[in-house]
C-alpha cells in the first residue's frame, strides 16, 4: 500500500474531524431531547419532517430515505412514536401498497416543545 500523501492527510484529518462534531452533536442532543423532552434525535428528525409537510404526513419509503434509516428501523421508530400517541400510520387511497406517518396533536406538541431545545444544542456546538 502506498505511503499518505500530504493532501491524503490533510483529506483523512479533515474527515476525522466531521465523524467527531456528529458524534459530539449526536450524543449532546441525544442527551438533552431524551432528558427533557422523552425523544431521541431519529424521533425528533421524524417528528420535524412531519411537522414540516402538507398536512403534516409524509409517505414511508420517502420518510426512511430522508431521515437515513432503513425501512425497518423507520417502521420500529414510529412504532413506539405510535404507543406514545404522537404519530398514526394511514394507508395511501391511490395507492394501497402505499403508507403515511401522520404527525397527531400531541406530536405537534411534542416537536413544538423540543424544537427550541435542538435549536439551542445545535448553535451552542455548530455556530462559531
Amino acid at each position: 500500500m502506498a505511503p499518505m500523501t500530504r493532501d491524503d492527510t490533510a483529506l483523512v484529518e479533515r474527515w476525522r474531524e466531521l465523524l467527531d462534531c456528529h458524534a459530539r452533536t449526536c450524543g449532546a442532543l441525544e442527551k438533552v431531547l431524551q432528558e427533557r423532552h422523552q425523544l431521541g434525535v431519529s424521533e425528533f428528525e421524524v417528528l420535524e419532517r412531519l411537522a414540516g409537510c402538507d398536512k403534516e404526513m409524509h409517505r414511508m419509503q420517502g420518510l426512511a430515505d430522508n431521515v437515513h434509516l432503513s425501512q425497518s428501523a423507520l417502521s420500529r421508530l414510529i412504532g413506539r412514536l405510535e404507543a406514545d400517541g404522537l404519530v398514526v400510520r394511514n394507508m395511501c387511497s391511490d395507492d394501497r401498497r402505499g403508507i403515511f406517518a401522520c404527525l397527531t396533536d400531541a406530536g405537534r406538541e411534542r416537536y413544538d416543545a423540543a424544537k427550541p431545545t435542538q435549536r439551542q444544542v445545535l448553535a451552542e456546538l455548530l455556530l462559531d
